[in-house]
């Protein structure tokens, strides 16, 4: 018996300090990518930002709505994301506020990085955002906590066990829980 693959966004937030963003995306990227059961699809916001993308004349509306059909086409996400004053990024924030439908009854997993806290503030309140926009998120994260100190000049963590086993927990519940989902849509589809 053939499964279809898991269809999962990895969606990837910044700052204009994110030079981290890279090596994070970098490396779970690539050990998403050693699994048969998903295929990943990197979206990274870096170049998808603007102002008031609600605004159908704005700069920012061809950028985000660009990523309009990968996002949709995606049973499940992956956000990535360095915590920025206490919580997520701008061009996050307009990404999520840009689709809805698209993000409904899908399954959002993170994987955070930033100082002490490690992004940890920041995915506490990406949790109240994807509630509100009926995707459940996973209990269980990825985070770098003094991101500047985890990692080597090869871009790999100096620590691999930790992080690996954290990305395949993650990876492990959002599996199961878009097949669930996608094949629920399938038989009965969802109503907001």
């Amino acid at each position: 018996m053939t499964t279809q693959r898991l269809q999962v966004a990895v969606i990837v937030g910044s700052t204009r300090e994110g030079r981290f963003a890279p090596t994070v995306r970098d490396w779970f990227v690539s050990v998403a990518g050693q699994r048969d059961d998903l295929a990943v699809d990197v979206i990274d916001l870096a170049g998808a930002g603007g102002e008031r993308p609600e605004i159908l004349d704005s700069p920012a509306a061809p950028a985000i709505g660009s990523i309009t059909p990968r996002i949709a086409a995606a049973d499940a996400y992956v956000v990535i994301t360095p915590e920025y004053n206490h919580s997520f990024p701008g061009d996050l924030k307009q990404a999520i506020d840009w689709h809805r439908e698209e993000w409904q009854a899908k399954p959002v997993g993170f994987v955070s990085y930033g100082g002490v806290a490690g992004g940890l503030r920041a995915v506490e309140q990406l949790r109240l955002v994807f509630a509100e926009l009926h995707a459940p998120t996973m209990r269980d994260t990825v985070s770098f906590h003094g991101v500047w100190q985890r990692f080597g000049p090869d871009g790999r963590p100096h620590d691999e066990v930790g992080p690996a086993g954290a990305a395949k927990v993650l990876l492990d519940q959002l599996a199961w829980w878009g097949v669930t989902l996608r094949d629920a849509k399938a038989d009965r589809p969802y109503a907001a």
